[in-house]
């Protein structure tokens, strides 16, 4: 245990709640549980970015790039679909848009002989081209998946890309508590794991940068001065050591019959399917259902190995019980946002309703479940339009 004047969480993304992403095996959203386990609520959970192109099937990013560069989407019958549903834009509209038309695609039958996956096909480039503009992405391709870009399609998918929910902080990087902004003394966030809100509903590509260099400087900066000024220490709770020390060793103890890597795997493929590009009242309420059953049976796991030095698997048995919490938040928000909004696409809401919905998530987990509250949405200079395609 630790104890500092400040802490600030850099905990990154969640993307690892769904079984196609593009994040490291260590995106698993601890950070988040640990704020919920806290007390403290996180904010817009329900919107998270699916990227148009993730290899299939583990979903590994292929960049932007080989649209910007040329690459046509194509469908099971040789077709660029994009031009169904965004002909203005084609290939390059904007990564929400791109993701639905391919799992629309998917949804209706045209994949690639009918399973879950279309075409990127960059073949008209030709080498020299894809080999000075693309050349990590071919080397990509052609070691994920033994395909050469060159002259053969590329399969891919959607794929869970980046949050914009998170931690709810105000500008500067201090973690709030509440719709009033209240401050909590000495916690910050920063990163992907922070919600300042600099994306909205639908971040645009290379703005996560921004998390990172811009209110990754304004939190520390934000830090030190907090500290020059004569922060002191806030007293550790009296049986913080104790629960953790139990916790783990409930784990170590435990002899029950379930899985962990089979609710991991339970938890990862149903979210794709009842919340992933699209959702709907019954999916979601299906899907909250199936995290509480998960949750049940994560009480009843076992931890094979009970070493103490070194235990992946033990690590990876925390990692799933934090994952488990912080999901009820996405479902439930997404679940009572009756709209479409950016990344949040409810089919049987199609549309966005400014009226009831232009606000901020807040969602504080209880012994009954999560509790949502809102916030107003802030805007300065430019007013919220429809966009058109």
């Amino acid at each position: 245990m630790f104890h500092a004047k400040a802490v600030m969480f850099a905990t990154g993304g969640y993307a690892r709640a769904w079984k196609v992403n593009t994040n490291a095996l260590s995106n698993t959203g601890d950070g988040m549980s640990l704020v919920l386990q806290a007390g403290l609520p996180l904010e817009d959970m329900e919107f998270v970015q699916f990227h148009p192109t993730g290899l299939y099937p583990s979903g590994v990013l292929v960049t932007e790039g080989a649209r910007g560069e040329g690459g046509y989407l194509v469908n099971n019958e040789g077709k660029r679909f994009m031009e169904r549903y965004a002909p203005a834009k084609m290939e390059l509209a904007p990564r929400d848009v791109v993701s639905r038309s391919i799992q629309q695609e998917i949804n209706e039958g045209r994949g690639i002989g009918g399973k879950d996956f279309v075409h990127l096909d960059l073949r008209h480039l030709g080498r020299p081209a894809i080999m000075e503009k693309l050349p990590q992405i071919h080397e990509l391709i052609l070691k994920f998946t033994g395909i050469d870009a060159v002259t053969d399609f590329v399969p891919i998918l959607p794929t869970s890309h980046y949050a914009m929910g998170g931690v709810p902080t105000d500008v500067n990087g201090r973690v709030v508590m509440d719709a009033k902004n209240t401050p909590v003394v000495g916690f910050y966030a920063a990163g992907e794991g922070a919600c300042v809100s600099v994306h909205g509903a639908n971040r645009l590509g290379c703005n996560s940068t921004m998390d990172c260099a811009v209110y990754g400087r304004r939190t520390g900066r934000t830090m030190a001065k907090f500290i020059a000024e004569g922060a002191v220490k806030v007293p550790l709770p009296k049986d913080g050591l104790d629960r953790g020390k139990a916790k783990i060793e409930g784990l170590l103890s435990a002899k029950g019959k379930e899985s962990p890597a089979a609710i991991r795997d339970e938890l990862q493929q149903t979210m794709m399917v009842n919340c992933g590009v699209f959702r709907e009242a019954k999916l979601l309420q299906k899907q909250l259902e199936i995290i509480k059953s998960l949750q049940e049976r994560y009480k009843r796991i076992e931890v094979g190995y009970k070493g103490q030095r070194f235990n992946t698997e033990l690590l990876d048995a925390i990692e799933l019980g934090n994952m488990l919490d912080f999901v009820e938040a996405i479902v439930v928000g997404g679940l009572a946002r009756t709209e479409s909004r950016g990344a949040h696409h409810r089919i049987d809401f199609p549309k966005r309703n400014d009226v009831n919905w232009l606000k901020h998530t807040l969602a504080w987990k209880t012994e009954g479940g999560i509790r949502l509250d809102y916030k107003p949405v802030v805007i300065t200079r430019f007013q919220p339009e429809e966009r058109k395609f």
